[in-house]
């Protein structure tokens, strides 16, 4: 009689509470390459790639640790294709009386454990995944006493709870924020670091065999693969980052460059999503580097508020929305996904940028996607169905309690206002301010209408007539609105008229 302890994927720590209680003398630790997982959608084949060879790697520290571990590779002769008849099989051949195993990330997987018990007849024991600093009792109990859930709210007691950049009750530096210091765009001549690569072992060109042989119909591209795999090479990316990068991460975190994808960015949501890193390591770093004065306070405050405020924030703001958050359709979006998402074959430069660099890495940074592509895609009104789908497909780092929130949330406004007060819309202005673009583009940013206006123009301001009776009682829009009634109406008619025309031939 013994337990077996199902470990996913995505949460490859040692300290996982799936893990912390087991008898390593008598259970069992079963890891599985299962085809469900990899192919429910076609996710990027770096992002596979990636989560095969650090399975694989974990194992083996699993092993290490005296863990009683089978693990089930995908060309495996017992591979059952799915994790319950992976799990069921398993029962079969042990004397399992319990099956344990740490809250799964994506709410349709979740659904499908909770029958397991009744129909395996065993005991099923689901604990909280640790990898976060809230709970979604935490995340649930704050939003029960609030009519909206901002994310600088959540975060500012979470700087408290957790005393992070905290002195005497107050935040260092005197404010919470210092976002309006994160805001500039890079100068010409500065050359960001380049990023932590590292050489293929063994068991990562297995995989990327595997993946080219298995998942060829797959997006992306995986030949020039130089991830991180083991928690120690997650710990170099992050030390790196502290190192090199963090200083100038907070006033250039904004900024886009043409050709250069990885800029002052941490790189490190892979791992801190597949459980290699955990949010206080990766906190304390930071916060460390404040104290020693290697970064600024707006560097460091930035980046504490992506981990501990947005990541923490979108992780309980899927669970408390979910199911209805997967449907929510708030503008009536459905123009279908433009292929040139997947190709990047546009004479919109930079779209063109984004989607091949994410081709390329399976990575953008959160700029690139939120006010690029989803700016693009909340401005032209693409189905959020098809826009979730494809954010999922293409990053690495993407997983639906992250992607869905960030998607239908903040990126297309698809819940009507639950997570943003307003849509994040901009025109062409925005990209031109923050990138060095336009100035390779097709088109011409100060043009508003026509055939050389860059589309971001039109669009917005398309986008700000269609939907007015919905967002011109919105406090935050007020001001584009009365911008909007001293236009001249012919321009106005002519950019709606160019939107409805673009957006028509789309895909033409």
């Amino acid at each position: 009689m013994s337990t077996l302890c199902l470990l996913f994927g995505d949460q490859l720590n040692l300290n996982m509470s799936s893990l912390v209680n087991l008898n390593k003398a008598k259970d069992h630790v079963l890891m599985a390459e299962v085809r469900t997982e990899a192919s429910y959608v076609k996710h990027h084949k770096i992002k596979i790639a990636f989560l095969f060879s650090a399975m694989r790697h974990f194992k083996n520290t699993l092993k290490a640790h005296n863990y009683q571990v089978s693990y089930i590779d995908y060309a495996h002769k017992d591979n059952k294709g799915s994790l319950y008849e992976q799990v069921r099989f398993f029962c079969s051949q042990h004397k399992i009386t319990k099956l344990v195993l740490a809250k799964p990330g994506e709410y349709r997987l979740f659904e499908d454990i909770k029958t397991w018990s009744q129909k395996l007849n065993i005991d099923l024991e689901i604990s909280d995944d640790n990898r976060f600093l809230a709970s979604e009792s935490d995340f649930s109990n704050w939003a029960s006493a609030r009519k909206q859930l901002r994310m600088e709210y959540f975060y500012r007691e979470m700087r408290q709870k957790h005393q992070y950049l905290m002195e005497n009750g107050k935040p260092i530096g005197g404010k919470w924020n210092f976002d309006g210091e994160n805001r500039q765009k890079l100068p010409k001549g500065i050359k960001p670091p380049k990023p932590t690569s590292f050489d293929q072992d063994q068991i990562t060109k297995d995989v990327i065999k595997l993946v080219k042989n298995e998942f060829k119909d797959h997006f992306g591209d995986v030949d020039n693969f130089h991830y991180a795999v083991t928690r120690e090479q997650a710990l170099q990316v992050l030390n790196d980052f502290i190192e090199q990068r963090l200083e100038n991460f907070g006033r250039y975190q904004d900024a886009m460059v043409q050709d250069e994808p990885w800029l002052y960015h941490s790189h490190i949501s892979f791992y801190l999503n597949a459980g290699l890193l955990l949010p206080d390591e990766v906190l304390q770093a930071a916060q460390a580097a404040f104290y020693e004065q290697n970064a600024p306070i707006n560097s460091v405050e930035g980046f504490v508020r992506q981990i501990l405020g947005w990541r923490e924030y979108v992780r309980g703001f899927y669970w408390h929305f979910m199911p209805t958050l997967k449907t929510d359709n708030y503008l009536d979006a459905k123009v279908p996904l433009p292929d040139f998402f997947w190709s990047g074959d546009t004479q919109m430069n930079c779209i063109s940028q984004s989607v091949k660099q994410t081709k390329e890495h399976a990575y953008a940074h959160h700029i690139q996607r939120l006010m690029i592509l989803g700016n693009f895609a909340l401005l032209a009104g693409l189905d959020p169905k098809e826009v979730n789908e494809w954010y999922l497909i293409v990053y690495a780092d993407a997983y639906e309690w992250v992607e869905l929130p960030n998607v239908s949330g903040m990126i297309l406004f698809a819940d009507g206002g639950q997570l943003a007060s307003k849509p994040y819309a901009a025109s062409g202005s925005y990209v031109n301010k923050m990138s060095n673009y336009c100035a390779n583009c097709h088109y011409n940013v100060k043009e508003k209408t026509g055939a050389q206006a860059c589309p971001f123009n039109y669009l917005y301001w398309g986008f700000m007539q269609t939907h007015q009776h919905r967002f011109e009682g919105n406090p935050r829009m007020g001001m584009m609105y009365r911008t909007m009634s001293k236009m001249d109406p012919t321009q106005l008619s002519h950019m709606l008229d160019d939107t409805q025309i673009f957006i028509k031939n789309l895909n033409a």
